[in-house]
């Protein structure tokens, strides 16, 4: 899984970096207009990270009541935020992409210039689809996982709206983000099951 999602990434950015870049920028400046100042769009922006806090503080809640079973896994909730923090700062300083701003000023126009220079991958996005993915995965109901992949998305689109990001680095956190969430859920799931078989055969 781990290989599958690298190997994705990496044919993201070289996609990106090819000479079919041009689809890259072209697209985000029909996207982008001179005055990106829509409060839907900033208020997406902006409720990335809170809204991600919220959500595993929440999860971490339920999982001490629900059981003590559950208990024991609340460190992964932590855990799996931690991967896509380190993943996505690593893949930053690794790749050392521009912002779409720095490297085109004349043509991307953006709400905020002061944020830090390395573009790929997003960690709005990122950070948005990996608790659109976590909710998903956990909770298997509809009326959960539409409302938490429509924002997700809708935080995908302010990065390119607001002028801070290519569309490829937006497809490469939604990427992340997923692939993540799905990543840390099979790891916790065969430690969770040999933590299980372990208790199985102590005697009694």
């Amino acid at each position: 899984m781990t290989k599958r999602l690298t190997v994705l990434l990496v044919l993201l950015f070289l996609f990106s970096q090819s000479r079919s870049q041009n689809w890259d920028i072209n697209l985000l400046t029909k996207i982008n207009p001179q005055n990106p100042n829509a409060p839907v769009w900033i208020g997406l922006t902006n409720s990335a990270y809170p809204v991600t806090i919220g959500v595993q503080g929440g999860l971490m809640v339920y999982d001490y009541f629900k059981s003590d079973s559950t208990r024991g896994r609340i460190p992964w909730h932590i855990a799996e935020k931690l991967v896509v923090v380190v993943l996505t700062e690593s893949m930053k300083y690794a790749i050392n992409r521009q912002r779409p701003y720095t490297k085109y000023p004349d043509l991307v126009h953006p709400y905020d210039n002061t944020e830090a220079e390395l573009s790929f991958p997003s960690a709005h996005t990122s950070l948005a689809f990996n608790t659109a993915a976590t909710l998903s995965i956990r909770f298997h109901k509809w009326y959960i996982t539409v409302p938490a992949y429509l924002w997700a998305s809708g935080v995908g689109y302010s990065r390119l709206y607001l002028g801070e990001h290519y569309p490829s680095d937006v497809l490469a956190g939604a990427a992340l983000g997923i692939g993540s969430a799905y990543l840390v859920d099979w790891i916790d799931k065969k430690l969770y099951k040999r933590t299980s078989r372990k208790k199985a055969t102590l005697p009694q």
